[in-house]
């Protein structure tokens, strides 16, 4: 896909800068911008020079305010003029999900720069980002309940897993907004900012990842801590762990680690995540890998 119509996708050195750009709708989700989105992932993903992605709203008061409703958005569940009643059918399928499913694949660090109003779909859509910095005006809110629906996006799987049980139990059925300093301290987000900050902020973060650390390491890092830390017992994240130490330490980017360390150099780590990612990535696809 290319020449998208509703983001934006821009490369500053090592960082790809996703844009949610429906500026005269505040930024509202659509089926078009899920499949741009999950496009411009694709690119992401397949671009060595891409080390981290950072995610933002035009303008400053939206980052997303929902899905679009309207018939301009190219239509929802509410209002699907040919209902299906086999649930198992792909038309079912949650389109905020399809799209976080796909950031959760993600090899590249996913950081948010939420610069304000982030509500259904907008706040869902950054629970699998790996970091989220917030604009200090930004507000959340997970409304379902108040639409009479529930939380989408596979958001029942992530939300408690940042925040808590209580917390998300709370948000939810509650539906009510959320300022950024109770998103702050309930841990949904890693910092507030200033709104003329916050993309510099988040730059500046996924800078200080693509300037020392190894591609392949984060990739490994990033599936290991969103999989692993889940499964009910440590010696099924001690054997995916044992195998990644034991194929990343005879790696060129291990004798490069060590020996930027020892001359007290800069590092300059040659493996990429298209070329060297051990032969038992990506382990979950494998049914007997524990």
């Amino acid at each position: 896909m290319s020449g998208y119509t509703q983001i934006r996708y821009d490369l500053d050195g090592p960082v790809a800068l996703v844009t949610l750009h429906r500026p005269e709708k505040m930024n509202a989700f659509t089926r078009t911008m899920m499949a741009e989105i999950i496009d411009a992932m694709d690119q992401a993903d397949g671009d060595d020079r891409v080390r981290a992605v950072v995610f933002t709203g035009t303008g400053d008061r939206a980052f997303c305010a929902g899905a679009d409703l309207t018939p301009e958005g190219g239509g929802h569940v509410f209002s699907d003029p040919n209902p299906v009643e086999d649930l198992s059918d792909e038309r079912v399928r949650d389109g905020g999900g399809r799209l976080t499913l796909r950031l959760f694949q993600s090899k590249k660090p996913l950081i948010s720069a939420c610069n304000g109003v982030a509500v259904g779909v907008g706040a869902t859509m950054q629970l699998p980002m790996d970091m989220r910095l917030a604009a200090d005006s930004a507000r959340f809110g997970f409304v379902f309940a108040r639409r009479g629906i529930v939380p989408e996006a596979a958001s029942s799987w992530f939300l408690p897993r940042l925040v808590g049980l209580p917390t998300a139990l709370e948000w939810c059925m509650t539906g009510r907004l959320i300022d950024a300093q109770e998103a702050l301290a309930k841990g949904l987000v890693r910092s507030l900012h200033a709104q003329d900050a916050l993309l510099d902020s988040a730059f500046a973060l996924a800078r200080e990842i693509a300037d020392n650390t190894s591609a392949v390491s984060v990739a490994m890092t990033r599936a290991m801590l969103w999989r692993l830390s889940s499964l009910e017992h440590p010696m099924l994240a001690h054997r995916i762990d044992s195998r990644a130490i034991y194929r990343l330490s005879r790696s060129a980017d291990a004798r490069e680690g060590i020996a930027s360390f020892l001359e007290k150099r800069p590092p300059a780590y040659p493996d990429t995540v298209s070329g060297q990612m051990p032969d038992f990535y990506p382990w979950w696809d494998e049914p007997d890998y524990q």
